[in-house]
């Protein structure tokens, strides 16, 4: 599939339907703690391209955190910080935001603290993370390298991994399993939006959400 309808797709789905599919076909996604910090109730999809932070080193390029993942990010892509769930130094700024506006990066993700949220949130770019901070990461934090495996939360993802954030958090799809977590996600996604009609339709809930829906996760040869 093209990216631009591997997103179209992605997007049909919330946070909560990619867990599921993850959870049927037995894979890890979720990272926890990580929520939008601007323009919340926006739902993003993408494409991850990683940044990975450290302490300042003197043998590291003199760049700016984050600035080489936005050149070599295309439209659409998200960017995935590792920042060590750090909230005490801001792990992304709004000069940064900027230019991946510019870039028309579909959202940012940090696995830690960011600054200047009223900027990107003014610039209506998505970016989630574990909380605000006003502290500059010059002199605190340097960039060790972008496109490359980091770790969010503990969870390892690749550059290349695709995810969904929302309000209810971010999931992570490894690019191999992406056809078939999306295949799960479709059936997830059509089941419940029939359990959601008969609920309105006035169908006592416990007879909708009974054995079939608490099964419904399960891998095919364990369900009784």
């Amino acid at each position: 599939m093209a990216d631009a309808e591997i997103v179209k797709r992605l997007m049909r789905f919330d946070s909560c339907t990619v867990s599921d599919a993850l959870d049927k076909l037995g894979l890890s996604g979720v990272v926890v703690g990580l929520s939008p910090l601007t323009l919340p109730g926006r739902r993003v999809a993408g494409r991850a391209v990683t940044v990975k932070l450290g302490a300042p080193l003197p043998d590291l390029p003199k760049r700016h955190l984050g600035a080489g993942a936005v050149m070599a990010a295309e439209a659409g892509d998200v960017i995935v910080v590792e920042h060590r769930g750090r909230t005490d130094v801001s792990g992304w700024g709004g000069l940064l935001s900027r230019g991946a506006v510019g870039r028309g990066m579909a959202a940012v993700i940090v696995d830690g603290a960011c600054r200047d949220v009223d900027e990107s949130r003014d610039l209506g770019l998505p970016v989630f993370a574990r909380a605000p901070v006003p502290v500059t990461a010059r002199g605190r934090v340097a960039e060790h390298d972008f496109n490359c495996p980091v770790t969010i939360a503990g969870l390892a993802v690749m550059p290349g991994d695709w995810l969904v954030a929302d309000g209810s958090g971010v999931v992570f799809t490894p690019a191999a399993w992406l056809e078939q977590v999306i295949a799960v996600a479709d059936d997830i996604l059509a089941r419940e939006t029939l359990m959601a009609r008969d609920i309105d339709a006035g169908i006592p809930i416990g007879d909708v959400m009974g054995a079939n829906y608490e099964d419904m996760l399960k891998k095919p040869e364990t369900v009784k």
